[in-house]
């Protein structure tokens, strides 16, 4: 187990594509986040949840339980995708499965929304990432 600072540590470094992106005048750059679902998730999710979304990042070691296959979500649910309910979870509005019990889990839809002037590039970004885990579910 790594102390509570090793975890804030890893997941300010997640944040780190988030708020780079500023020009030397001070304004927002194109693409600070991407907004193609696999390339957001590469990039803020991958480093707990693994790049092939099974619960095996470098830093789900820090957490406090297991994370769960996010590509057995559909199974979890009768065979269909809780598109809703998983975009809700991203964005913070439900809280998160015990593996994130308390709160260690960033909660990105907030952070999506205010990286640039015009939020609703935030929820392309929640509904691109959702997308995406809905296409890497086992059939």
């Amino acid at each position: 187990m790594l102390p509570n600072s090793v975890l804030t540590l890893l997941l300010l470094i997640s944040l780190l594509p988030v708020f780079s992106g500023q020009k030397a005048s001070g304004g927002p750059s194109q693409n600070r986040v991407p907004l193609d679902g696999a390339k957001i998730f590469q990039s803020h999710c991958a480093s707990c949840h693994g790049a092939d979304a099974r619960g095996h990042g470098s830093a789900a070691a820090a957490l406090k339980q297991p994370l769960q296959d996010l590509t057995l979500l559909s199974a979890r649910n009768g065979g269909k995708f809780p598109y809703q309910q998983i975009k809700e979870i991203i964005q913070g509005k439900q809280p998160a499965p015990r593996a994130h019990a308390n709160s260690e889990m960033p909660i990105w839809g907030p952070i999506f929304h205010e990286v640039e002037a015009d939020q609703d590039w935030g929820e392309v970004r929640l509904d691109a990432v959702t997308r995406y885990l809905d296409s890497l579910q086992q059939k």
